[in-house]
């Protein structure tokens, strides 16, 4: 609960620098609170506190989650430098916006009771409905937002309708104590968790509710596409896990079948769709799709690791992909664009910027000795402990697929002739996050124990 306190006054304070115009005090200060924010939850590693009637639990598993957020956010404030100030001249509320939509998923990934879910989801979908069409005189942006807020106000009535039904059946908005009265009225309790687990897929942007997911990323401005992939994703999925192992665990058979099909449609549409793209955002708004459908995996698994898993990969796929959206953004800043023929030649331009893009693409495609390697392992060993083999063996399938679009980027990089000599320029800040994605990859590809026992 400090955390979100800490986050919150920030976020505020934020709002009121960029009233006097401080505006070089904004990103210091937003850097400041984050770290004070993690701070207090490692602080509380291993205790177990509840807030406002057990409506709120901050355990280990929310404290974990939460620091990701955390980090994953802070990463992307320091690549963001100058962009913001390219955009608009009112740069607070772009850092003000991102933290209070991060206070959103720190609720979501701590919730016990489910109106503290809904509080959540809405305080990080309406501050990404407003950062998707920050650029008000843009008309990708402008139509981003409008096709996110409009399927969002969608996903949110069959969320409350789904919310409804089961507390009608229970009597409760805790989850916990809901497992333990499914079988009272258990038709309105079945269609209750079916209208949750559609809204649910609908925010993580898994198939066959992931139209908006393509548009909208592209769309959006690159660094806050990077913040709906990496944050707003590993909430949604830290909310859906905590869900249904808690309150939906003693009926599986109502929802796994229903959830199988999911994942089978989003392996198959994210990675399939994806290899077809020539813009490389477009090509990770489909990949981000398809990774939605491997920790979906995990979830149907429903085991004792599954929470292992989900976090693990959730580490794997936000540091990937920050780091591939920050050399997309250097890259589109200089070449105007971010189709793949801006990629051409980059490994002899910015062997750096390459570098980083392989370790990123190799990550995202599960190649050993990155840390995607092993998030995709895990979340495996969890289905193939529950007897899903041939789920399993979809995903595997789907994923020598995304092996093909991740390495086009690759070849595109190293084989084939630059456009033009000129280098890119990067910051300090910039350099320094790139290199720190790099190397938690590689540590984690290589030394995966470091992260498997935590939960």
């Amino acid at each position: 609960m400090t955390s979100i306190i800490i986050i919150s006054i920030t976020a505020i304070l934020v709002l009121y620098m960029g009233l006097y115009k401080a505006k070089s005090a904004l990103l210091p200060v937003s850097v400041m609170g984050l770290v004070a924010s993690a701070a207090s939850l490692v602080l509380e590693w291993g205790t177990n506190k509840s807030y406002f009637n057990d409506m709120l639990v901050f355990n280990n598993y929310a404290i974990a989650f939460s620091v990701l957020l955390i980090v994953t956010t802070l990463l992307i404030f320091l690549l963001s430098g100058h962009y913001f100030e390219k955009i608009s001249s009112n740069v607070a509320e772009y850092y003000s916006i991102l933290l209070f939509a991060l206070t959103g998923g720190i609720v979501m990934v701590s919730f016990q009771d489910m109106s503290m879910l809904f509080i959540g989801i809405e305080i990080l979908s309406v501050s990404m409905y407003i950062m998707a069409g920050i650029k008000k005189f843009n008309t990708a942006s402008n139509e981003a937002a409008l096709k996110y807020f409009l399927m969002g106000c969608f996903a949110t009535g069959i969320l409350l309708f789904g919310i409804a039904l089961v507390y009608g059946a229970t009597g409760s908005f805790n989850i916990t104590q809901i497992a333990g009265k499914a079988g009272d009225e258990p038709l309105l309790f079945y269609s209750g968790a079916i209208f949750m687990l559609m809204a649910l897929t609908f925010k993580v942007g898994a198939a066959p509710f992931h139209f908006w997911t393509p548009d909208v990323y592209q769309g959006s401005p690159t660094l806050v596409t990077s913040y709906m992939s990496t944050v707003v994703k590993t909430a949604g999925f830290a909310a859906f896990l905590r869900l249904f192992s808690l309150g939906f665990s003693s009926v599986p058979p109502v929802w796994t079948v229903t959830l199988a099909v999911i994942i089978v449609l989003t392996l198959f549409i994210g990675n399939v769709t994806a290899a077809y793209q020539q813009n490389v955002k477009r090509m990770l708004a489909y990949s981000s799709i398809s990774h939605a459908g491997y920790m979906l995996i995990a979830i149907l698994g429903m085991g004792q690791a599954s929470s292992s898993a989900v976090l693990i990969y959730s580490i794997a796929y936000s540091i990937a992909s920050v780091a591939s959206f920050g050399v997309l953004i250097a890259v589109k800043e200089q070449k105007g664009t971010d189709d793949l023929s801006a990629f051409n030649g980059l490994g002899r331009t910015n062997p750096v910027l390459a570098f980083v893009m392989t370790i990123a693409m190799c990550s995202l495609a599960g190649i050993p000795l990155t840390a995607g390697f092993f998030g995709k392992f895990y979340i495996f060993g969890v289905a193939i402990s529950m007897h899903y083999t041939w789920l399993v063996a979809i995903a595997v399938l789907m994923a020598a697929v995304g092996v093909y679009y991740y390495f086009r980027v690759i070849i595109a990089m190293y084989l084939r002739e630059p456009q033009t000599e000129q280098t890119i320029q990067l910051s300090n800040s910039y350099q320094f996050v790139l290199m720190l994605c790099v190397l938690i990859t590689l540590v984690l590809g290589i030394a995966p124990s470091i992260m498997t026992n935590i939960l």
